[in-house]
């Protein structure tokens, strides 16, 4: 523990996103490993390995290498010889995106409907069936091995203060090669795309933004990009963040407006229903993107959506309806004079139309 503690490792975010995907599907024994280290490090008897509906052949790899372990000695009754019992079992998502919040992944593993539960108590007292759990990461769990087989000096030798260690990146989008990599963190969010990716399509200057972290972290005009180092605290410093470090690049052919309006569609459509902001507000959200798309609105609704959003943030049981609302923010933070063209634009449109009426 103390050895982890050295390391400077932070939650590496994210469940079942792309990294984890290819942890699970090319390393599938790291992750044995961590999850056997972090038993022994808390003293639990067994680990419970949720896998997304979707991630068929991650799960087939999984359990191969599961029943490999068992076969070896590694896992079960006496581990690796060293008098620990320690199991580790693997469960089948039906792929509801909800079930990545720690609370409602348990209400899943139970056999109850995926659905957040109230905090507190939190995993840690009251857990899976009651008992204490602690729910973290693929990602975060599979790099522990490491950790201690090179020694916390070196991990926390990459990135910089409070950002140390390396990263899983996954980029996507409008770039030559897309890629999963594993980088050190803080590293230049521009010499990433460029080191690894070949570079944005059409070269740099045809970039228009990127979402750092995942569809759920406000997006970042090329402006910002310059410059930015991808941690946790740079990311944070320009009102945006980290998140499941899944790059997704937009050069400036794409419709800004339409992929955000797209995400929101998304959250509108994953949203559990628990909760009233979320329940309610992500459809309000998918609604009023939809009209701004086409610059069907008044300019004033700009403001109202950013109302929308304000009345979502903060105000549910997990964060979806945060995950909901900052990409929207991200959006008229920095693009509110493209929201504001298509409107006049729309209005002048209508004007000749009528004039020529």
């Amino acid at each position: 523990v103390n050895e982890m503690k050295k390391s400077g490792l932070r939650g590496r975010g994210g469940a079942g996103t792309c990294k984890d995907r290819e942890i699970m599907r090319h390393d599938p024994h790291k992750l044995l490993e961590g999850c056997l280290i972090a038993g022994v490090g808390m003293r639990a008897s067994a680990a419970y390995i949720y896998i997304r509906g979707e991630y068929v052949n991650e799960r087939l790899n999984l359990e191969k290498a599961r029943q490999e372990a068992y076969a070896s000695g590694l896992l079960g009754k006496n581990a690796c010889g060293s008098g620990y019992d320690f199991d580790v079992h693997i469960h089948f998502g039906a792929g509801a995106y909800i079930c990545g919040e720690e609370t409602a992944l348990l209400e899943s593993l139970e056999g109850k409907q995926g659905k957040p539960r109230l905090k507190p108590p939190f995993p840690a007292n009251a857990g899976l069936y009651g008992c204490p759990t602690t729910v973290t990461n693929v990602e975060t769990v599979a790099v522990s091995p490491t950790i201690l087989r090179r020694g916390p000096e070196w991990f926390a030798s990459f990135g910089r203060k409070n950002n140390s260690g390396t990263k899983l990146y996954c980029i996507s989008g409008h770039v030559n090669k897309p890629c999963t990599v594993e980088e050190e963190m803080s590293i230049p969010l521009k010499e990433l795309i460029e080191k690894h990716c070949g570079g944005v399509r059409g070269g740099w200057d045809n970039l228009l933004a990127v979402i750092p972290g995942g569809s759920s972290v406000p997006l970042l005009p090329k402006h910002i990009c310059d410059d930015v180092l991808m941690d946790y605290d740079a990311l944070k410093a320009v009102q945006s963040g980290l998140g499941t470090a899944a790059v997704m690049v937009m050069d400036k052919s794409t419709d800004v407006v339409d992929a955000i309006a797209r995400l929101s569609y998304f959250y509108k459509h994953e949203s559990c229903g628990q909760c009233t902001p979320c329940r309610e507000g992500t459809g309000w959200l998918w609604m009023i993107m939809e009209r701004l798309k086409v610059g069907n609105a008044k300019l004033e609704e700009i403001d109202m959506l950013q109302e929308v959003t304000k009345q979502i943030e903060g105000h549910t049981i997990c964060a979806l309806g945060d995950a909901a609302a900052w990409p929207v923010q991200g959006l008229i933070r920095h693009f509110r004079p493209e929201l504001e063209r298509r409107i006049r634009d729309r209005a002048d449109s209508e004007l000749l139309m009528a004039a020529s009426a």
